[in-house]
């Protein structure tokens, strides 16, 4: 079947909370997402920093007078979100989302972390005894509807006002198919992009663990490499 944008349901009225607002990720999801006109929650260990990256984000280029974004501590967020982003370094990861469990049940929860270790010769996959970090994340919140996506959009082009575009395809994984349609058709709210499913849960670590491929590609080629699926 071939990818067809015009099915996709409208998302325009989801809050969407991310967990790690303040990192390069979050930051770059967050103003895109406001900058399409997205009610935005940017949720931080530290409330008063999230409202901080809220306030300057707000103020960033292409962000309409009369959009929403605002910051609390990571409770509320996720408390106040029809769909949060986890967008935290991977040594906190297991940490930030079993205390989030009860705030989070019943929510859609989308995770874009990747576990990769650096060392002399460069970034490498990392072991992870649930499968991958979208899996971790679901052992985690087994009352959430989890599923991985925006593990490959560069953190430099979403934070770039110049960037109108961001051409490439979200892959997304889970067990639930009806997330792929929400999920996919906030993907589309950033121009060039769609979403993709990618196959369940359990095939999400060659996902994560494509990063440090990516990374490898843009070190060499001084670029901001993405993904992008032909035939559909």
């Amino acid at each position: 079947m071939a990818y067809d944008a015009s099915t996709l349901p409208d998302v325009s009225g989801l809050t969407v909370g991310i967990i790690g607002g303040t990192g390069d990720q979050g930051r770059g999801l967050a103003y895109r997402f406001a900058r399409a006109g997205q009610t935005v929650l940017i949720g931080s260990r530290n409330a008063e920093r999230a409202a901080e990256s809220a306030a300057e984000i707000a103020a960033l280029p292409g962000v309409p007078a009369t959009g929403s974004v605002t910051g609390a501590a990571n409770d509320e967020v996720a408390r106040r979100s029809d769909v949060v982003i986890i967008a935290v370094p991977w040594d906190g990861h297991a940490a930030t989302v079993a205390a989030l469990a009860e705030p989070l049940a019943g929510k859609i929860v989308v995770d874009c972390v990747n576990p990769l270790g650096f060392d002399k010769q460069g970034p490498y996959a990392l072991t992870v005894a649930e499968g991958s970090a979208v899996q971790q994340a679901a052992a985690l919140l087994p009352d959430s509807r989890v599923c991985s996506a925006f593990n490959h959009v560069s953190a430099p082009l979403l934070a770039d006002p110049e960037v109108d575009r961001i051409d490439l395809d979200v892959l997304i994984c889970t067990e639930d198919r009806e997330l792929v349609d929400v999920v996919g058709a906030l993907a589309a709210r950033i121009p060039g992009m769609r979403g993709i499913y990618a196959g369940r849960l359990r095939n999400a670590h060659q996902i994560e663990a494509f990063t440090a491929n990516l990374i490898a590609i843009n070190k060499r080629y001084k670029a901001h490499a993405g993904i992008r699926v032909t035939d559909i």
